[in-house]
């Protein structure tokens, strides 16, 4: 009888782990070595050409990189995995195989301020373009795709807002065209969504965030579905075309469903060097192994806290999708059924400058540039990690100058209310409206 699939609590402590065939360690060991020795020169030749899988070098592939990689794959339900430096480095490798100078991106506004910054900057010197809509308007969509484009861009639970984005929806419109999806679930978690289930190609995170959840190391990872048929049409020939640098081998065409993660080990570490080490591997390998528990105390909290915000009159509004008056409330529950994640932002009426004096009032929240931590975490994203963008960019992610961004932990939440409670009396009073 074939063995069953496994749940994801159990998949979060086993997945990519057997024990160490060497010593029989039961943790996975930091495999901190550069290179790794050859059998014989018909093993290294192998290895290189693609004909066997091993460990070359480090930059390429690592035993406890590897380990994470296999662990985020099962519990997101891809095909396979690579693991890199951190988000950014993730969202670079996962368009690396697919453009071309000249194609295009169709990517949602409500985005994270340096994923704006990379997609419209950094796209540039590749002679990509990105072209943003309002993820919620699928005619919008459409209408931005046109023969160019090679993907389409979006995260699951948006930063800083908390928005839910209608994943089938926008899959529906990707597929229609013959260009994947790729999400960024870094907000959600494999935990509260997966988005392959809704339709998406590749998923992409910053492990940084609720993976590790402890705000020691930073990383990336991009996952692949192995649903996405590189070879449909010639838009993709990095993965459909013969490679040069590997004698005309076929990515696609040879490691199937395992192609872009492949591609993404073979060409995109080995050209753009992002690599993870195995440290970090390490630290993020015994963070998910509580993901779970961490994530449903976190939400827990989130609501707590939201519904107290919601009701103090010093607040002039709350962005958790949880909420029952949220607009996406009846979204969150289709996409992110075990919660809406743990960040929002909290409008002050007290202002831009009551926003300044509340966040350094806030005692257990600490003020940095991260979120996904077990503890709480607050920061102002129009003048720190949205700064770059213009009013109107800022506008369109759901970044206001009077609001803050919480990232809701799992300490006890009577204790975080306490202190919110105490940097609102701080933040003082209403501001009045500009006549």
């Amino acid at each position: 009888m074939a063995d069953k699939p496994l749940h994801f609590d159990t998949l979060q402590v086993h997945a990519g782990t057997p024990p160490d065939p060497a010593t029989g360690a039961r943790q996975v060991p930091i495999y901190q070595s550069t290179a790794f020795v050859f059998k014989d020169a018909d093993h290294a030749a192998r290895l290189f050409n693609l004909q066997e899988v091993g460990y070359i070098y480090s930059r390429l592939t690592n035993p406890t990189v590897m380990a994470l990689a296999n662990r985020i794959a099962a519990l997101e339900g891809g095909a396979g995995a690579v693991c890199c430096s951190s988000g950014h480095a993730a969202q670079i490798m996962a368009f690396y195989p697919l453009m071309q100078p000249g194609c295009n991106v169709v990517a949602s506004t409500r985005l994270y301020g340096g994923t704006v910054t990379q997609l419209t900057q950094v796209f540039r010197k590749f002679g990509w373009e990105a072209k943003f809509v309002d993820i919620d308007d699928e005619a919008a969509i459409r209408a931005a795709i046109d023969d160019k484009t090679r993907a389409v861009y979006c995260e699951s639970i948006t930063n800083p807002g908390g928005h839910i984005t209608d994943l089938p929806m926008v899959a529906r419109v990707a597929k229609a065209a013959g260009v994947p999806l790729i999400v960024d679930n870094t907000s959600a978690s494999p935990y509260l969504c997966r988005p392959f289930e809704h339709g998406a190609s590749i998923v992409v995170h910053s492990t940084t965030k609720y993976l590790t959840g402890n705000g020691t190391v930073t990383g990336g990872c991009i996952v692949d579905s192995g649903n996405f048929d590189w070879s449909a049409s010639d838009k993709f020939p990095s993965l459909s075309q013969p490679e040069p640098a590997y004698h005309g081998l076929k990515f696609h065409e040879t490691f199937g469903p395992m192609a872009l993660t492949f591609h993404g080990i073979a060409i995109g570490l080995r050209d753009l060097g992002m690599t993870m080490n195995p440290q970090a591997a390490h630290y993020t390998l015994l963070g998910i192994e509580t993901l779970s528990l961490r994530m449903d105390r976190h939400v827990k909290n989130a609501m707590a806290v939201a519904r107290w915000l919601e009701q103090d009159p010093r607040v002039a509004g709350v962005t958790y999708a949880g909420l029952e008056s949220s607009p996406y409330f009846a979204r969150a529950a289709r996409i992110c059924p075990k919660g809406a994640g743990a960040i929002f932002t909290v409008q002050l009426k007290a202002g831009y400058e009551g926003c300044v004096r509340f966040v350094n009032a806030l005692k257990l929240f600490s003020h940095v540039a991260n979120l996904g931590d077990a503890r709480s975490l607050v920061i102002h994203s129009a003048s720190t990690t949205h700064r770059q963008l213009s009013p109107e960019q800022q506008k369109a992610a759901g970044v206001m100058p009077d609001a803050v961004r919480l990232s809701i932990g799992i300490e006890d939440s009577r204790d975080l209310i306490a202190d919110l409670d105490q940097a609102l009396a701080t933040a003082g009073a209403e501001q009045p409206v500009p006549a």
